[in-house]
């Protein structure tokens, strides 16, 4: 759906274009999905009259800063709408001098690109190798089998001792 024209919803996929702020680019610290420690590009977005953040996905920490990341079509985003999270308090605070970034915090956003943003952030979707997307979905675990053979070898367990000192005590 074309992002100018629609409600915006968490999950919705959407297409649009618009100028791609590469100066105000944020690098967010992150695993890929093999574990493997780099960063999130993220850049700020304008379309039409509203800010947005691009989530154009995962690169190792040797490529920061490298032209060759920068490499995306502005007029043909494609991407899933998502609701931005909020910050762990576990999380270190943000070195927005050296642009290493552990969460998005918005207080910090602001001061580095002197933007509001929308509480939406855009994930690219596509075939990019670099910086490789993360797939957005809404799937849910279904760990319900694991959980109910959990509970019910536990509760077995505590009326077998039950049962033992009962007997013991007769």
């Amino acid at each position: 759906m074309e992002l100018s024209n629609i409600e915006k919803k968490n999950y919705l996929r959407i297409k649009t274009g618009g100028d791609i702020d590469f100066d105000k680019q944020i690098y967010l610290y992150n695993l890929n999905d093999v574990g493997k420690p780099g960063f999130e590009v993220i850049n700020p977005i304008k379309i039409g009259d509203e800010n947005y953040l691009v989530n154009r996905g995962w690169i190792p920490f040797e490529k920061k800063d490298l032209p060759e990341i920068n490499l995306v079509d502005q007029n043909q985003i494609v991407g899933t709408l998502m609701l931005q999270t909020k910050p762990s308090t576990f999380k270190p605070k943000n070195n927005i001098e050296k642009n290493y970034w552990f969460t998005l915090d918005r207080e910090d956003i602001l001061k580095f690109t002197g933007r509001n943003f929308s509480e939406y952030v855009i994930y690219l979707n596509g075939d990019y190798k670099i910086p490789k997307p993360r797939v957005i979905t809404a799937k849910i675990s279904n760990n319900h089998k694991k959980y109910a053979i959990t509970w019910f070898s536990m509760a077995i367990s505590i009326l077998l001792i039950y049962l033992y000192f009962r007997k013991k005590n007769y």
